[in-house]
């Protein structure tokens, strides 16, 4: 009896959870970024339709945020980026690189459920492979002369972990 009614407490318990709920995004156009000319771009469309950005012309500060919408862990440090971005919007650009993705709709529907409301670059062709190299999540720091200050590979665990990344690597305090 006594372990009936604890497996009853316990079903009642996790059945009283809440389901994760997306978070509405928007798609954003890249037409803002800031960027500088360089010899050999990398130009990469914009998820939201319009044009896009030489990726490796970006100005920094900067942060870079390479994921997939195929990939859990990008997943999973998507909040500490929406955080992060309510605190540093204006003080940095926050750019994101969609990769390896089988169509444009599949990243832009993660954007939209992922609560994304920063640019997003789309890599069609793979053409960010030079650049990025192969696997996802990878954030890079770009300094505001272009050039990269730091590339962290893999999640990021907590926006603690980003805002001091940001500090030591590109001098931005939030």
């Amino acid at each position: 009896m006594k372990k009936t009614a604890i497996a009853l407490s316990f079903l009642l318990l996790t059945s009283c959870a809440a389901p994760t709920a997306d978070i509405a995004g928007i798609l954003v156009s890249c037409t803002t970024l800031q960027t500088q000319n360089v010899a050999k771009p990398i130009e990469l469309g914009c998820l939201d339709g319009s044009e896009g950005a030489s990726i490796n012309a970006l100005r920094g500060p900067a942060i870079i945020n390479v994921w997939g919408s195929w990939c859990a862990p990008c997943k999973e440090e998507m909040p500490i980026f929406r955080s992060f971005y309510a605190k540093a919007k204006g003080k940095l650009q926050l750019v994101g690189v969609d990769v390896e993705e089988a169509s444009l709709k599949d990243g832009q529907e993660f954007v939209l459920k992922n609560g994304i409301t920063w640019p997003n670059l789309f890599d069609s062709d793979g053409s960010s492979r030079a650049y990025f190299g192969m696997g996802v999540p990878v954030t890079w720091f770009i300094a505001a002369d272009g050039s990269v200050a730091y590339k962290h590979i893999g999640v990021l665990k907590s926006e603690l972990e980003l805002i001091t990344f940001t500090s030591k690597y590109l001098r931005v305090e939030l």
